[in-house]
């Protein structure tokens, strides 16, 4: 089985390290209100201003500081920690929490971006150096802010949504149960629960209509993977009713790894990081089935083939270069 060795993790540290403070090109989610508002991603953003996007940068900080604390040995690690201690202070955090009160950015990176800011809070809250636990606590305040705006988006989200993209809710929600409860937040983590069950727990016989050509994220794996850690013993029993067929390798599509035609294009790259968070999904999911369970060997053999298929991929080309790293780092830690 395929894991995060040191080299991987070298080359990781120094392709996020490449792109976190890469300004230019950049895709803003920006609303303006009026002419003052017409700035720079950096003036907008001072932390998460690189990596063509917010969230991208988001996660690419959350690839840096989970290579910290993991290699802790590694060359670039002083480069991490001098990088983080520029950015992460309080002046800089206070400025992205004002960003998002501002009344013009309510659906600012939502919940993508949301699911990942909370991420990257609960990996700072498992590091136990001083270092750690000072970014940790300067980040807090904008993982407060998410938190609440997450907690309030819950209550007037009727619906789930299945695309596979940065809309997708099973991902936000998989993430946001990850940082409450590592961190404790027991209102939200029973929030996130509750409406997993309520758009999910009676869903059968997935047809598995994908991919589709900009899709990271596959819809019936993320949902399999939210309902893994929303319903623990339980788990095993509802995916035989969501995927009845899986032992039998059908849908077949959910085994057989997207062909990415040109990785030059953003949207088109998308697929390697589908390969990836497919492969994420199919080991959580091989985890949570007892063993001699007949889908276990499957989903296993699914997720090292996917593996196969991305890895190489994951440097090379800007356009995935600057987020594919995160989704590797996520299959290779499952």
């Amino acid at each position: 089985m395929t894991a995060l060795t040191p080299e991987i993790a070298a080359l990781y540290a120094a392709t996020a390290l490449g792109h976190v403070t890469r300004e230019y090109p950049n895709k803003l989610d920006h609303v303006i209100a009026g002419p003052e508002d017409a700035q720079g991603p950096r003036a907008l953003h001072p932390v998460f201003f690189g990596s063509f996007d917010w969230h991208s940068c988001v996660h690419g900080w959350w690839t840096l500081f989970t290579l910290y604390r993991l290699h802790p040995d590694m060359a670039e690690a002083p480069r991490i920690a001098a990088l983080a201690d520029a950015l992460f202070t309080p002046a800089n955090i206070a400025a992205e929490v004002a960003y998002l009160a501002r009344p013009e950015s309510r659906g600012f990176e939502r919940p993508y971006g949301w699911a990942w800011l909370l991420m990257l809070q609960a990996e700072l809250d498992r590091h136990s150096t001083a270092e750690g636990r000072r970014w940790a606590g300067t980040l807090k305040p904008l993982a407060d802010a998410f938190a609440r705006r997450l907690k309030a988006y819950l209550l007037v989200a009727t619906y789930p949504v299945r695309v596979g993209t940065h809309y997708n809710s099973g991902f936000a929600l998989r993430l946001a149960i990850e940082y409450a409860d590592a961190i404790g937040d027991r209102p939200l983590a029973a929030q996130c629960r509750r409406k997993a069950v309520e758009w999910h727990s009676a869903d059968r016989d997935c047809q598995a209509w994908e991919p589709s050509q900009d899709e990271f994220l596959s819809p019936a794996l993320m949902e399999a993977e939210l309902m893994r850690v929303v319903l623990g013993d339980g788990f095993a029993a509802w995916f035989e009713a969501f995927l009845p067929r899986v032992a039998s390798r059908d849908p077949a599509t959910l085994f057989r790894p997207a062909s990415v035609s040109d990785r030059s294009d953003g949207k088109i790259a998308h697929l390697d990081g589908l390969n990836l968070s497919r492969a994420w999904c199919w080991r959580g999911i091989a985890g949570a089935l007892p063993a001699g369970h007949a889908a276990r060997a499957v989903a296993l053999d699914a997720a090292d083939t996917h593996l196969t298929a991305a890895l190489p991929q994951v440097t090379g080309d800007y356009m995935g270069e600057h987020w594919l790293a995160s989704f590797a780092l996520l299959a290779l830690l499952a």
